[in-house]
């Protein structure tokens, strides 16, 4: 019995020994595959974006900076790597080139909707026909990926032909963007737009709502939370606003379901979309909501537009320039807006349109010279302070996931 022990004793030493000995060559893989500066792992705030199916996927090293989780979580896909974070790459460093890269595509996101918005606003001022000014934003925007193709400039536009599924995979999101389009405009023509940007500060909510219903991703109740004061903030603006009316205040919650459907679902089928980046994804989205936005213009609309752009060509001889350049303005910004999705996670994307908003607001209130009442200036106030506790704890929460 006591021989017996001794030697049970001795194998076990030596089998764990051994067991360390051949785990050692696995450790030092990935350790060596760790600190490779051209491999890094997809952050998990990002990949608890992706469908469950896809998560083995994103353990997949790929080329790009990665930001901590409670950062932001930026991270390009390969797809979306562009001259300018080869560039920002060589210049600022592998890691902090293309997070500049991606601050750029922000601002300049940003830059384009204010001008948008200010141009738009004016034209309905003269041109109160939401439904055609939003078919022809749509239409000058594929008419611009169809030239920049036909150029060769295929990056810069639709990409490549698509498959008969990633039509599938796309006309969803393309439906929700054109429908949350038309509203959103339907809300610019009847109210204030500093209104409708401060309704719209509630997509957060939206997006935590429908990321928990289409992708299963559990948001932490300190999070929930501070949607509470978002609420209660656009409560008290819209109940102050002297341009409040329910067609604007109803059609602008519409447009933020909407277009939380659009960003979480235009991620997933960037995701699942192969060898097209964010710029063609959305291109193929333009293309596809020409078919719902033309044909909604001449139901709901079309009887009276010959009358009125006849009437409208002598007071406003710039009439189609200004249609033009609106519809520009609206596929440029768009497009910034879909590259920066595709560097970005949907919440954070969605905190990035609630910044965009503020600064909107100001540009509006300033450029009309729009009164506020002092109730809405708090109710605006207490939505945006809201807006940043989200996004500070939704950070927290991210980094001790991480952790």
């Amino acid at each position: 019995m006591q021989t017996s022990k001794a030697m049970r004793c001795a194998v076990v030493p030596t089998a764990v020994s051994s067991l360390q000995v051949r785990r050692t060559p696995a450790r030092g893989a990935v350790k060596a595959l760790a600190a490779s500066p051209k491999l890094t792992a997809r952050p998990l705030q990002q990949r608890m974006f992706l469908p469950s199916r896809q998560v083995q996927q994103a353990r997949t090293p790929m080329v790009g900076p990665v930001r901590s989780a409670g950062a932001g979580a930026v991270q390009p896909p390969s797809s979306d790597s562009t001259p300018f974070d080869k560039a920002a790459s060589k210049m600022f460093g592998a890691k902090t080139g293309p997070q500049l890269v991606t601050l750029s595509f922000i601002a300049v996101w940003y830059a384009l909707n204010i001008g948008f918005n200010l141009k738009n606003k004016v034209i309905f001022n003269y041109f109160p026909f939401p439904y055609t000014v939003s078919a022809v934003h749509v239409v000058v925007g594929a008419l611009y990926c169809g030239i920049t193709y036909l150029l060769g400039a295929k990056k810069a536009s639709f990409g490549r032909m698509i498959t008969k599924k990633e039509f599938k995979q796309l006309v969803f999101p393309a439906s929700m963007h054109a429908i949350g389009h038309v509203a959103a405009n339907l809300s610019f023509a009847a109210v204030a737009i500093s209104l409708t940007h401060t309704v719209k500060t509630l997509e957060p909510a939206f997006n935590v709502v429908l990321g928990r219903v289409l992708l299963g991703t559990a948001t932490p109740g300190p999070v929930v939370a501070t949607l509470i004061p978002i609420m209660a903030g656009v409560a008290m603006a819209s109940a102050a606003e002297l341009s409040f009316n329910w067609m604007g205040f109803i059609s602008a919650m519409i447009s933020n379901l909407t277009f939380s459907f659009r960003a979480v679902l235009s991620k997933k089928a960037m995701a699942e979309v192969k060898d097209l980046n964010s710029t063609a994804v959305y291109a193929w989205t333009t293309l596809i909501s020409v078919f719902i936005c033309v044909p909604a213009a001449l139901i709901m609309e079309g009887p009276r537009l010959q009358a009125a752009t006849q009437a409208i060509k002598g007071a406003h001889p710039n009439f189609y320039v200004d249609l033009l350049v609106v519809g520009l303005l609206y596929h440029l910004y768009n497009q910034f807006a879909y590259n920066t999705l595709g560097r970005v996670t949907p919440v954070a994307h969605g905190v990035c349109n609630v910044v965009k908003r503020v600064c909107i607001i100001g540009a509006s209130v300033v450029f009309f010279g729009q009164k506020m009442s002092q109730q809405t200036k708090i109710g605006t106030i207490i939505a945006l302070a809201g807006t940043y506790a989200y996004t500070e704890m939704s950070k927290r929460y991210s980094a001790k996931k991480v952790a």
